[in-house]
C-alpha cells in the first residue's frame, strides 16, 4: 500500500506499520538463560490501562498526519514534522515515552535499524528493533527536521535543540486524541498495548510460559521478569490459558505497577 501523503512530507499510515500488526517481540531476546521468577504478589487492581480499538488507533494516527499548518514559524514546522513520527514507535516497538523524548541522535542507528536504549530509570541498556515500514519513517523524518535543527543532540528536537518534556507528549496526545474520540487513554499506554497484543499471539501456539516470557522482558528493557508479569492480567481469559498450558495451579493477579513501569 502507498504511503499517505502528509503535506510535502509522507508518512506510513497506523495500518502499514508491521504490515498492519505490531511488531513482535523479537525471537533473539530469549537467547539469555532465565531462572522461573516466582508468582507475584496478589493484589488488589489498581489500575487498568485502555484497551485500544483498530478504530480509535486509526482515527488518532490519521490525525497525526493531518496537522494543519497555521503559520510558517519554525516550532510549528518542528511539531507538524515531528507528530506524525513519534507517536508510531510507542505503539509498534513498545518504547517508553521517555525513551523516545530523550533518545540521543547518535544512539538510533538507521542503517541496522535499531534504537540504543541507554536512558537510566533503573533497567538495563537494551535494543529497539523497527519494523522496515517504521525504519522508513524515522530515515525520512531524520532527513527532514536535519534541514531544521541540523546538528541536534537529540532525535526528536525540540526548537532550542534540546528534548521535548513531559508536558509536550500530554498535551499533543490529548489534543488529538480528545479530538477524534471519546475515550480516555494515554500516550503510554501504548506500551501496554504493545505488550498485550504480542501475548495474545501465544494463544493456541503452545509454548512453555517461563522460556516465552523472557522475549518481552528483554525486548522491553525489564531488569526482572517479574516486572513483565504485570501485563499479563490485562489479557483478557490469560490466566485461565496460562494454567492449561503450563498445568500451574497458581492464580495470576495484577500486582501493583512495578516501579520500573511508572510513567
Amino acid at each position: 500500500m502507498s504511503p499517505a501523503a502528509h503535506g510535502s512530507k509522507q508518512f506510513l499510515p497506523v495500518k502499514d506499520l508491521c504490515g498492519g500488526q505490531l511488531c513482535p517481540f523479537p525471537e533473539w531476546a530469549g537467547s539469555v538463560p532465565c531462572t522461573a521468577p516466582a508468582d507475584p504478589r496478589k493484589e488488589m487492581r489498581t489500575y487498568i490501562p485502555h484497551a485500544f480499538t483498530q478504530e480509535e488507533l486509526s482515527r488518532f494516527f490519521h490525525e497525526c498526519d493531518h496537522i494543519p499548518v497555521i503559520n510558517n514559524r519554525k516550532e510549528t514546522a518542528i511539531r507538524e514534522m515531528t507528530i506524525p513520527v513519534f507517536f508510531r514507535p510507542l505503539y509498534s516497538s513498545g518504547i517508553r515515552t521517555n525513551e523516545a523524548r530523550l533518545l540521543p541522535r547518535e544512539n538510533a542507528d538507521l542503517e541496522r535499524g535499531a534504537l540504543d536504549i541507554q536512558y537510566p530509570k533503573g533497567h538495563d541498556q537494551h535494543y529497539i528493533v523497527l519494523h522496515d515500514s517504521m525504519l522508513e519513517i524515522m530515515r525520512r523524518y531524520d532527513t527532514a527536521i536535519g534541514e531544521i535543527v541540523p546538528g541536534r543532540e537529540y532525535f526528536f528536537p525540540s526548537i532550542r535543540n534540546s528534548h521535548f518534556n513531559r508536558g509536550w507528549v500530554a498535551k499533543n496526545f490529548n489534543l488529538l486524541w480528545r479530538g477524534v474520540n471519546a475515550s480516555h487513554a494515554t500516550a503510554y499506554e501504548f506500551r501496554h498495548h504493545y505488550a498485550v497484543e504480542n501475548i495474545n499471539r501465544w494463544v493456541g501456539r503452545g509454548f512453555e510460559f517461563h522460556d516465552r516470557l523472557v522475549f518481552p522482558s528483554k525486548s522491553m528493557g525489564h531488569t526482572t521478569v517479574e516486572s513483565t508479569k504485570y501485563y499479563y492480567s490485562i489479557v483478557p481469559g490469560l490466566s485461565e490459558i496460562i494454567k492449561e498450558q503450563t498445568q500451574a495451579g497458581s492464580e495470576w493477579m495484577m500486582p501493583e505497577v512495578p516501579a520500573d513501569e511508572e510513567a
